[in-house]
């Protein structure tokens, strides 16, 4: 393939990938969660649920989301019961995000559905949905990646990367993450 031409490139390449009401309203999302939300403290996720809600993310009332949490879009964020995000977690929601009943996304992670389709030549944002599963555990600063499932009771270890799917009730490890063992909850029938 030859190498494209930058004057060639300037005069075909495309516009901006968000309308300026789309800015404008993630501007507005981000100084709403700076001033209300983002400074108060841990044990007051019912007050950041109401934030989020406000916005259109979709929550149950059991879930909880730490102040320090970055949340890309609210309406791309769905949480079920008793799941939980942690602090500094980097929620990039240009797509669906979805956390089953009970999943824990731990301190630093990065759930990333957005991404550039490199073949383009105006290397456009494309955006796939995350799904992470009831019971399921992406532990600190691991990365998951556009598109993937993280299947029922699945974990993702420290700063692991998933760029495919997951398993259920399998544990991963590295980059890119490997299974390494299968998942057996103690006390479960």
């Amino acid at each position: 393939m030859a190498i494209l031409d930058a004057k060639k490139y300037n005069t075909l390449r495309s516009g901006r990938s968000f309308s300026f009401a789309q800015r404008a309203r993630r501007t507005f999302w981000r100084a709403v969660w700076l001033l209300l939300a983002a400074w108060t403290p841990p044990m007051l996720h019912g007050w950041r649920r109401i934030v989020l809600r406000c916005f259109g993310a979709r929550l149950s009332k059991t879930c909880g989301i730490y102040g320090s949490a970055r949340i890309w879009d609210p309406r791309n964020l769905e949480m079920g019961d008793y799941s939980f995000i942690g602090p500094r977690v980097n929620c990039y929601s240009m797509a669906k995000i979805t956390l089953g009943d009970y999943a824990l996304v731990s301190q630093g992670a990065h759930l990333c559905s957005g991404t550039h389709d490199i073949d383009d030549l105006y290397f456009q944002l494309k955006a796939e949905p995350i799904v992470i599963g009831n019971r399921a555990w992406i532990a600190a600063d691991a990365f998951v990646g556009p598109g993937v499932t993280v299947g029922e009771g699945a974990v993702l270890g420290a700063r692991g990367v998933a760029g495919s799917d997951l398993a259920p009730w399998t544990v991963y490890i590295g980059n890119p993450a490997k299974a390494i063992k299968k998942r057996k909850l103690r006390g479960a029938d």
